[in-house]
């Protein structure tokens, strides 16, 4: 079954995986002020640069303690996973290897279709501690079928670690092992996210504008 975990893995002294503290982000209110080049379209800061920063110091010291003592492989989803796994990766102090599953499942919208696997892996993981990182956790679509894939080709474990996560619009049973934050359900953008290949470049987590999305007045 896709919600089942997979078996734990352990460092050298065979203490298992404790699953990472999340921090709630309750609302869509923020101090920040949304850049000016910006406030025609995006509503609001939800997630800053500074502490999406602090967030991410704090999950690779995690990672770490977890996964010390064993090379992992770093399994990332394309595209929107890039930023936030240019700036994970950097702060992990541990070997590793790196490799990428091309996966599309959005369209110029909001709305997930089907899922189309873009590009395969190219290294083995056969035997190997594999963390899978993603940018967002939402209905679980796309993890409930890249987990059965990657499974497949018999990684000693897998662990998820994803920057957000949408717990109110989940749909498959799929749970990650470290999470960032735990958002609102709302649509958002920036920091690898994007709305029609638009905004990934922002450097925080923010909300589009009502009118910019579809099925909204303006």
């Amino acid at each position: 079954m896709v919600g089942e975990r997979d078996e734990q893995c352990a460092g050298p002294s065979g203490l298992t995986l404790i699953v990472t503290a999340q921090l709630k982000i309750k609302n869509s209110k923020s101090k920040t002020a949304v850049p000016s080049r910006w406030r025609k379209e995006v509503q609001s800061v939800l997630i800053t640069e500074a502490q999406i920063a602090r967030r991410i110091k704090t999950l690779a010291r995690e990672i770490e303690r977890d996964f010390h003592g064993h090379e992992m492989v770093v399994v990332a989803l394309l595209n929107g996973t890039v930023v936030f796994l240019a700036d994970l990766i950097r702060q992990l102090n541990l070997p590793l290897r790196l490799d990428f599953i091309g996966v599309s499942s959005y369209g110029l919208g909001t709305e997930s279709g089907n899922l189309v696997f873009t590009k395969e892996l190219r290294l083995d993981v056969r035997g190997r501690d594999v963390l899978l990182v993603d940018d967002i956790l939402d209905t679980g679509g796309t993890l409930s079928r890249v987990l059965p894939k990657l499974r497949k080709l018999q990684p000693r474990c897998i662990k998820v670690c994803v920057l957000l996560d949408k717990k109110e619009r989940r749909v498959e049973k799929i749970e990650a092992d470290y999470v960032g934050f735990t958002i609102p359900n709302e649509f958002v953008v920036g920091y690898g996210l994007d709305y029609g290949e638009r905004y990934r470049n922002l450097p925080y987590v923010g909300l589009l504008r009502t009118e910019i999305l579809p099925g909204t007045e303006s």
